[in-house]
Order: structure tokens, then sequence, then C-alpha cells
């Protein structure tokens, strides 16, 4: 059995550990909808899930998986970036999930950019509740997901630590830059 798990898995491992029945959470960035599936199970039929993302094709591909499993009349889904969610959420969050970088199978151009996800991690702080979590999973490499990644990591060093925990996991002996897991807790 493998014990350390990769960056996507324990983004999971926190967000279950964190959110309960009944909360209302954020799939940042919805892609094929496997994060926005985790989400709504673990809110319940009494909680809620907000899903962003700028692409037809996730937003499709995360409502047929949804719709598939029943699980579509506990989420919101929003064509439009995450940098607008305060736009669309007003109401308190327990954890927000973020995968940077692009739609897999997908137009590598169109990706997540360091200026409207950092103002997204910037609304989603300002919204979390007291114990709740933001997990990000920085995927970079190609196209300008290093650029992205290096922006990224200096914003959360500047995040202040007496009202958040912040946390960096990564590999350092696998090739091919492995995703990088951020994770963001509300004191």
């Amino acid at each position: 059995m493998k014990i350390i798990k990769n960056s996507l898995k324990q983004s999971h491992q926190y967000i279950k550990a964190c959110v309960n029945e009944g909360d209302t959470v954020v799939d940042a960035t919805c892609g094929n909808g496997n994060d926005t599936v985790f989400l709504a199970q673990l809110v319940g039929e009494r909680g809620r899930v907000f899903g962003f993302d700028i692409q037809d094709a996730a937003i499709e591909n995360t409502a047929g998986k949804l719709e598939e499993l029943k699980l579509l009349k506990r989420v919101t889904l929003i064509k439009d970036g995450h940098e607008n969610m305060g736009n669309y959420v007003n109401e308190n969050i327990k954890a927000v999930m973020f995968n940077l970088g692009y739609l897999p199978g997908s137009d590598h151009s169109v990706s997540t950019k360091a200026d409207t996800t950092i103002s997204a991690i910037e609304k989603s702080m300002e919204l979390l509740v007291t114990g709740g979590i933001i997990t990000i999973v920085i995927y970079y490499g190609k196209d300008n997901g290093t650029q992205e990644k290096e922006k990224v990591l200096s914003f959360i060093k500047t995040i202040e630590q007496k009202k958040f925990a912040v946390m960096k996991t990564e590999f350092i002996n696998q090739r091919n830059c492995p995703p990088i897991l951020v994770c963001i807790e509300k004191l």
C-alpha cells in the first residue's frame, strides 16, 4: 500500500477532514468535474457546491457527471472566471479547491493565469470560515504554468501567519514537474 499520495489525493484527504454534510464549498476550477462530484458527495443533500470554469466543455463535462450521479441539485455551475467568485457566492464557505493549469485533453492555451488565480485565492480567504481550508494543486511545466506557479508561491508567502496556516507539499525526487499542493487554513 502506498502511503504517500499524489498532490490531488492529498488535497482530497484535507478537504474530507474539513467538510461536513450541509457545508457550502467551492470548486474554483471544475475541469472534467471530478472534484465537483467529490465535493457534492461530501456536502450531502443539505450542502451546496459552487463550481466555476470559463470553458463550455468543462461546465458540460461536470454537469454530465453530476447528472449521472444524481448530484446536480447540490451544485450551482457558473461559466465565469474564479476571480469573479464574489459576484456569485455571498455566504461563508468551508472549503475551496483549485486545480491550476489547463483542462486535460483540451486547448493548452486556455489555462489558469497567475493574476486571476491570486485574486480568486484572496476572495476565497475572505469567504472562508474559521477552520475552513483552501487547497491548490499547481500543475506546471509547459506553456505558462511555470510563471503562474512562481507568482502563486510568491503570493502565499505573504499571507498573514496569525490569520492563516499555509503549507506547501511537493515531491523532490520525481521528474517532469510533479504537481505541488498548497493548503491554506483559516485560523
